[in-house]
């Protein structure tokens, strides 16, 4: 199921945005990079090690760090890079098609 989430300029390079699960019909909330590299990659909102918003971290290279225990994950593909995480968060295809978001949930 393809979930249309708008323009691509509307999250700028280095920031996130959350898709929220009750408006993709998702069953689970949704972050969204847009990554240092230009890409923009999905992964789970919420943090494998703690309940934090993936969403609010930051965003380094192809990595974002969660802002509560510092746990980071790769974006493209989900790997736990260090603890406190142990478990790696998952990831879902998103593209851009004439400049819009599609995601892919």
């Amino acid at each position: 199921m393809s979930y249309q989430v708008g323009p691509a300029e509307q999250i700028p390079e280095g920031e996130a945005l959350l898709v929220d699960s009750s408006d993709s019909g998702a069953a689970e909330d949704i972050a969204i990079f847009h990554a240092e590299d230009g890409n923009f990659y999905a992964l789970q909102d919420e943090c494998t090690h703690e309940t934090a918003s993936l969403a609010d971290g930051w965003i380094d290279g192809t990595e974002v760090e969660c802002p509560l225990h510092s746990a980071s994950f790769c974006l493209k593909t989900g790997k736990a890079l260090c603890m406190p995480a142990t478990v790696d968060a998952r990831t879902y295809k998103v593209e851009v098609v004439d400049g819009q978001l599609e995601l892919d949930i």
